[in-house]
């Protein structure tokens, strides 16, 4: 089973704004970007991945990740993360209505494509699956198998709300890239300890001078 993905960017401007301490307003920006960048070429190249829908406004965004491969989705909606990935797997079932979708979301800076291949394979055993983030609080995919709506519960206790709403929880080991986003400084620090993408690395040496 091939999947398509839907990946939400929001503004550049407004992104990872937990990370302002460390990068300040001048880098966060670009450092939301390049983990964009890094999760989407990451997710296109897995085995499992047949193509990449990315929800975005931004147009810096739009236009690089669509520079990438990815089909750029307009948020119509614009109300938050859960309509933004509704609308962007609507989207994606008018043109293929039998189609597996999954929610990724789009700070995996140290995303790896076998990692994520295993991760889909497992969720095509069940209806709807979702997997933990690292701090066991979030989620990082939530996948839907064909003929099953995705139903995003993403934002506060995501893990808890997907798994009450009737999705399966995948515990996988050895799949740290899939489930490691980055939302704050240590988050970023155990990101790079994985070992990021390039455009990820590029962004932390800026930061991080040596790094």
């Amino acid at each position: 089973m091939q999947w398509t993905l839907v990946i939400p960017v929001k503004s550049l401007a407004r992104a990872k704004s937990r990370l302002a301490d460390a990068a300040g307003d001048g880098l966060r920006p670009g450092l939301a970007l390049a983990f964009a960048q890094d999760t989407v070429a990451a997710a296109l190249a897995s085995p499992a991945v047949r193509d990449v829908a990315v929800v975005t406004d931004d147009a810096l965004a739009g236009r690089e990740l669509a520079a990438l491969g990815a089909r750029v989705v307009a948020d119509e909606p614009g109300d938050g993360l859960n309509a933004a990935l509704a609308h962007g797997a609507a989207a994606v079932r008018a043109r293929r209505p039998a189609c597996p979708v999954a929610a990724l979301n789009a700070d995996l800076p140290a995303l790896r494509p076998a990692e994520l291949a295993r991760v889909l394979d497992a969720a095509a055993e069940f209806p709807r699956a979702f997997l933990p983030d690292a701090a066991a609080i979030g989620t990082t995919l939530l996948a839907a198998a064909p003929g099953q709506e995705l139903s995003p519960a993403f934002g506060t206790d995501s893990r808890a709300r997907h798994r009450s709403a009737g999705a399966a929880e995948l515990r996988l080991a050895e799949v740290d890239s899939v489930r490691q986003d980055v939302d704050t400084a240590d988050d970023l620090r155990a990101a790079l300890a994985l070992g990021v993408g390039p455009r990820t690395a590029a962004a932390a040496r800026l930061l991080i001078p040596g790094q």
